[in-house]
């Protein structure tokens, strides 16, 4: 059939209500609108379907909803009775017409014989993967776009281990999906009618409770809030979404005294009109969250998208103002501090293991590794993390304390198996409270993740001129190498090298000029032809302004390196703004690692290893 046909079909089926009917007549004539709507269904794939609310095929509306939860049920079904009466958890966010789908959703279940349960009203994406595994479900629907713009809506399945639907389930929904007509092939049911009949249960306090139960389990370490809670503050907003209630309940259980939510962004709206986009990924979105942080004198913020299952942060850096940490940069901090407080609570399982997607920062591993932590790496996607924790830990090969990726996402616990912003928003915030009891915030914190080592091979010859082999590592681990007989050895690959290259000098000992090369680009370059856009691809950056050499570092948000706002003209000749390399290095904040070949016992140690930290 094509989309001219489907459009006409559509435009004449009685399933349409008057306002559907109104809308395609709105758009007759207009050619690449009927295309764009009608020219093939939504493709179903392991997060099930996302797309924009317009009536059509190609879209997101309460006729497709249907149609895909025939398909499901049809999936459900073939696997027996005793999956039906396991039944399905169905959740939904706050978006428009959320709860519309969901209660559409839970009628073609019925309708089918599949007992339902169903959440009174919008709660957290975890709550419903917890619900799964609570209630022993066989499967879960979530109606959400997540933190997509407010004009998507979207229908994700979960199977009986909490976890979204492994691909040869979705495969078996798609080819499903091909033999239902969309109008002729769904049964349905009314909604009050299945409440009657016993085959929609409807969910709510009482799941709450059981949820942040094991959600408050998870607190390590009360003592250290306790310690600071008369002046440590918080600032929190939901974005208009799920973590307007459980996020803030689940701080004050952790002795947050001073909280303060952002009130125009805990109205409960699917709009989203405070701001363009409700992703915690987006720093411009916390704009109401830093003047309210400005106002009562908060240090940090925290913000869960729509539906709660991403959470980020921003701190104030020593120059007052709020930055951004990523997503990367946060799961080393949790991680390292999740290793030590399990340890220091004596919680730290015999084999612990940590989990993370393939393109997650390998800052990660070295923080577990480092700590006799097993790393493991897997595709993309919460599902495949969930897949790996139940295979290891029915195998006996360990216990995972932890999974993450760089897009805000963290699993923790083993009530849910998704992505979970609440009990990670307090796990985060527990990290914070432990910091500002040793006088730091999670800014200082964040500096002192990324020490970086420099290795110098040799020192200029102040009469003939001569050339120095250097080498830049990420992290301390490196540092202070010898063999047996005392001589240093020099950083490999596997302490995290960045960059190895060779500084020129001139007979006077005047450093004039470099080279170099990264272990993870093919090849060398002039270091003064890298231009800015280049070292947003991973590379480190070096620059030259007579007697200093200056390494400048910054941590992407996909998890390389890449340029930061220092440079060399910022250190320039002026001796009191370079760096120390000693002992009290790792505590001086945006500081770049530096070479002066007029100085070289402050900034430099011939034939060893200097430290310093990398720059914001």
């Amino acid at each position: 059939m094509s989309y001219k046909q489907e459009y006409e079909r559509w435009l004449h089926s009685d399933a349409l209500s008057p306002a559907e009917h109104a809308e395609l007549e709105r758009i007759a004539g207009d050619e690449k609108e009927i295309e764009n709507r009608f020219y093939g269904p939504l493709e179903f794939g392991t997060a099930g379907l996302r797309g924009t609310m317009k009536v059509g095929l190609h879209q997101m509306n309460i006729h497709v909803i249907r149609w895909a939860t025939q398909g499901f049920a049809n999936v459900i079904a073939a696997e027996g009775e005793e999956a039906k009466k396991k039944g399905v958890a169905i959740c939904m966010d706050c978006r428009v017409n959320s709860m519309a789908f969901a209660r559409a959703a839970a009628e073609v279940c019925a309708a089918n014989g599949i007992h339902v349960r169903i959440f009174e009203s919008l709660r957290p994406t975890p709550e419903l993967s917890f619900a799964v595994r609570y209630y022993g479900c066989q499967a879960g629907i979530n109606v959400t776009a997540s933190h997509n713009p407010k004009e998507y809506n979207g229908y994700k399945v979960y199977w009986s281990d909490g976890a979204q639907l492994p691909p040869q389930h979705a495969d078996a929904i798609a080819a499903q999906l091909e033999k239902i007509d969309i109008f002729t092939g769904i049964k349905r049911m009314d909604f009050d009618e299945a409440v009657k009949a016993g085959l929609i249960e409807i969910m709510g306090e009482e799941t709450d409770r059981a949820f942040m139960e094991n959600v408050m389990a998870m607190v390590n370490d009360r003592e250290s809030m306790a310690k600071v809670a008369d002046t440590f503050k918080v600032v929190y907003t939901p974005f208009h979404g799920c973590g307007w209630k459980l996020v803030p309940e689940a701080l004050r259980g952790l002795g947050v005294k001073h909280l303060y939510c952002v009130e125009q962004q805990m109205v409960l709206d699917g709009n989203f009109p405070t701001v363009d986009s409700p992703n915690p990924e987006n720093p411009e979105g916390f704009y109401l969250a830093i003047e309210l942080a400005d106002k009562v004198g908060a240090d940090f913020i925290l913000g869960t998208d729509p539906d709660s299952d991403r959470v980020g942060i921003m701190v104030r850096n020593h120059a007052g103002r709020f930055i951004a940490v990523t997503g990367n940069q946060t799961g080393v901090l949790l991680l390292d501090y999740l290793i030590g407080a399990l340890r220091r609570a004596g919680k730290l399982p015999e084999k612990p293991v940590f989990l993370k997607s393939i393109v997650t920062t390998n800052m990660a591993r070295k923080v577990a590794e480092s700590n006799g932590v097993t790393c493991y790496d897997t595709f993309t996607g919460f599902k495949f993390m969930a897949e790996k924790k139940g295979e290891l830990e029915s195998a006996g090969q360990g216990e995972v304390i932890m999974s993450y990726e760089e897009s805000y996402g963290y699993m923790l616990g083993d009530y849910v198996r998704d992505k979970d912003a609440v009990t990670a928003s307090l796990l985060i915030t527990e990290m914070a409270g432990w910091y500002a009891a040793q006088g730091m915030t999670l800014y200082d914190a964040e500096g002192n993740a990324r020490t970086v080592t420099a290795y110098f091979d040799g020192a200029p010859d102040s009469t003939s001129g001569s050339m120095i082999e250097f080498l830049i590592a990420a992290g301390a681990s490196a540092a202070g190498k010898t063999d047996a007989d005392g001589n240093v050895i020099p950083p490999s690959p596997g302490d995290g090298l960045l960059m190895s290259g060779v500084l020129q000098f001139d007979a006077s000992g005047r450093l004039t000029g470099m080279s170099a090369f990264t272990p993870t680009v093919e090849g060398s370059k002039n270091l003064a032809d890298w231009q800015p856009a280049e070292l947003e691809d991973g590379l480190p950056q070096l620059t030259l302004d007579g007697a200093t050499m200056a390494v400048n570092f910054g941590v992407s948000a996909a998890g390389g390196w890449q340029n930061a706002p220092a440079s060399a003209a910022d250190v320039g000749t002026d001796q009191s703004k370079l760096p120390s390399m000693g002992a009290d290095a790792v505590r001086a904040k945006d500081a770049t690692t530096a070479y002066n070949s007029s100085s070289p016992t402050g900034a430099y140690k011939q034939d060893g290893y200097a430290e310093g930290v990398l720059s914001a």
